[in-house]
């Protein structure tokens, strides 16, 4: 998943424009919808493109002379593919990819109140869909979310005497403490290497109270909070030997998941997917939300991976009505029970916390009402992302500035910002 967690007033509705339906410049007849979207198998068996042909094949059988034809891409090629695309003047109708912040600043992109009906509009999950507003207008359409959790191997917890799941970063500090002194090789995962450590760092920052923005959306990435929380993590965890033999900053999160089906991992911050892979190898696993610097973490980290509609073949009113029908109640849960996903609309969310099935994923849907995500909304965010993967590994090594680091990343960050990066 490319997976880095609404109501109607999530959705703005510009003056004298209205839901979809009318003056599309489109017609119902013989319109072929080209749709790209993101592969969440990791197998043939279990590609996503049989999902995307079923849900065409049914649309198509209800909507006479549309045809939907869907190709989909691997998480490490998809956005490129669809950049080269509109690059070369052959956008997609619909895209299902990680971040929609550039296209709508082009003007490339059809607004969700263009598109979607008003049930569709009101349906979706309000702190995620609001993930997918530029300047308060609704551009990303969310399609499935994730949110993070604290996991344990409640084997590791008993051989140490652990009765429960920390809540605080001391009692965190203390659990990894007692793993280390019952064997355990890796008490405490810190992945901060390049793979996804943007994500490691938000939790960790969302738990000392800071993040990535503000309330107005600017830059707060070296506030007090967030150096005191890389402090804590130097001297705490990784400086007191409590996150195993390997340096965090060339740590992946895949490398941390395996090692905890291993069984060489107390604890780590993780979402859905890690619950199958640790079942599948028979590791015995609790989850509990992040622990914050003085009680429970304040929120956790959501993620949204995104649909978005391009104008340049003028076909909004049948996208309007695929899309309409992407988001019925049956489709959404057949696509996350599959991946061991969350849904982004409330519908499915209240059918899953009505079904005894659904219960491993209970707790990440209550985290999900308060997630933060990722500042996808600006333009700039793909490239602070990426100094987030180069530099922040170094906070935590022996003798790490994490003043110096978070403020160059903060610098950068406001000129991209200045610049209209």
């Amino acid at each position: 998943m490319g997976l880095t967690t609404a109501g109607v007033a999530a959705v703005t509705t510009a003056p004298g424009l209205t839901a979809c339906g009318s003056g599309s410049s489109g017609s119902d007849g013989d319109t072929t919808l080209k749709v790209i979207a993101a592969d969440y198998g990791d197998s043939t068996a279990n590609s996503s493109q049989k999902y995307w042909n079923k849900l065409a094949r049914a649309f198509e059988a209800k909507n006479g002379g549309i045809k939907v034809e869907v190709k989909v891409y691997s998480w490490t090629e998809v956005d490129r593919r669809v950049a080269d695309m509109v690059k070369s003047g052959q956008a997609p109708d619909i895209a299902q990819i990680g971040a929609y912040a550039d296209y709508a600043a082009q003007g490339k992109l059809y607004r969700a109140d263009e598109m979607l009906a008003i049930p569709t509009q009101a349906g979706f999950i309000t702190s995620i869909a609001q993930a997918g507003e530029v300047r308060r207008v609704q551009y990303g359409v969310p399609f499935v979310a994730s949110a993070r959790l604290l996991f344990y191997n409640k084997k590791l917890f008993d051989q140490a005497g652990i009765s429960s799941a920390p809540t605080s970063w001391d009692e965190l500090k203390e659990a990894a403490a007692r793993l280390k002194a019952s064997g355990v090789k890796i008490p405490y995962a810190l992945p901060l290497g390049p793979e996804e450590c943007q994500a490691e760092t938000m939790m960790w920052m969302l738990s000392g109270g800071g993040g990535y923005t503000d309330a107005n959306g600017s830059y707060t990435i070296d506030s007090a909070q967030n150096i005191e929380t890389f402090e804590w993590l130097r001297d705490e965890l990784v400086g007191a030997d409590l996150t195993g033999p390997g340096s965090p900053a060339r740590t992946n999160r895949q490398d941390a998941f395996d090692a905890f089906t291993r069984g060489d991992v107390g604890m780590l911050n993780g979402h859905p997917t890690l619950m199958q892979q640790a079942s599948g190898h028979g590791i015995s696993y609790g989850t509990a939300p992040l622990p914050g610097r003085r009680g429970k973490s304040p929120s956790t980290m959501g993620v949204a991976d995104w649909l978005m509609a391009f104008k340049r073949n003028g076909h909004r009113t049948q996208i309007g009505k695929f899309l309409d029908f992407v988001y019925t109640e049956k489709n959404v849960l057949d696509f996350v029970t599959e991946y061991d996903l969350l849904p982004v609309t409330t519908a499915a969310e209240q059918t899953m916390l009505g079904d005894r099935e659904y219960k491993p994923l209970w707790r990440f849907l209550d985290e999900l009402e308060s997630a933060e995500f990722y500042p996808a909304d600006k333009t700039s965010w793909a490239e602070v992302s990426k100094l987030i993967k180069q530099k922040i590994g170094s906070t935590v090594a022996k003798g790490g500035d994490p003043t110096s680091v978070l403020g160059q990343i903060q610098r950068e960050a406001d000129a991209m910002e200045n610049a209209g990066a």
